[in-house]
């Protein structure tokens, strides 16, 4: 699998670009904000065409993009409890936060609803631009935050790793650390639930692709992720 990642221009959220190889169809999860620019140049280099958006929730920082990549037979995917959130994502960020983001960018931040929207459901399966994929509703940050589970890794990881298959998990899990609860919509016994019963079980031969900051895996994060000790499986 080809797997491209590279951060926003603000709350370095992680965009990522996967696909079966270059000159093929595309996936493109969580286009956040100011990423456009980036997205044209890595779709370019590789002769990538994008066939749907993956959303991993719906906050702003993760969907602020979204709409500039889909069109035409381009659809974003979110799960049916975020929904929702992609009338106006703007509504609900911090007047204070918005403001200095408008000013970091010399600009007024605008939305457009993407045209085509699919909702998906929690272990539904997919196949799109050739990568099959499942979907794993794990709620806490988000009502409908969702991690996508995928049975390959990127091209180039140290054999020794040992790993063979990717996550990439949204705002739910990052390397030490979970995403928070206290936004609205988010609920910490819904986030200790998706710990327990939806990330633990997952393989330590697992590649986690984090919302921010740096990747990792879950035989690191079982051994020192401290939101996870003392979840039973």
């Amino acid at each position: 699998m080809l797997a491209v990642a590279f951060p926003a221009a603000a709350f370095a959220t992680n965009c990522y670009v996967l696909a079966t190889g270059p000159g093929e169809e595309c996936l493109v999860v969580d286009p956040g904000i100011g990423v456009e620019e980036t997205l044209r140049e890595v779709l370019a280099e590789h002769r990538l065409r994008p066939a749907a958006v993956l959303l991993t929730h719906g906050h702003l920082d993760h969907v602020y993009s979204v709409t500039p990549v889909c069109g035409g037979d381009t659809a974003a995917y979110v799960h049916a409890d975020d929904r929702y959130r992609l009338a106006d994502p703007l509504s609900t960020i911090d007047p204070g936060t918005l403001a200095m983001m408008e000013s970091q960018f010399g600009q007024r931040a605008t939305w457009r609803e993407p045209e085509r929207v699919v909702e998906v459901t929690d272990r539904q399966r997919l196949e799109v631009a050739g990568l099959p994929l499942e979907v794993l509703h794990a709620p806490g940050h988000t009502e409908g935050s969702v991690m996508f589970a995928l049975d390959t890794v990127p091209d180039g990881l140290p054999a020794d790793e040992g790993l063979d298959r990717t996550v990439v998990s949204g705002d739910v899990l990052f390397a030490g650390s979970i995403g928070r609860t206290d936004l609205p919509g988010g609920d910490g016994a819904a986030m200790q639930r998706s710990l327990r019963d939806v990330v633990l079980p997952l393989p330590d031969s697992t590649l986690v692709l984090t919302g921010h900051g740096p990747a990792t895996t879950m035989r690191r994060e079982r051994g020192t992720n401290p939101y996870l000790r003392g979840l039973g499986a």
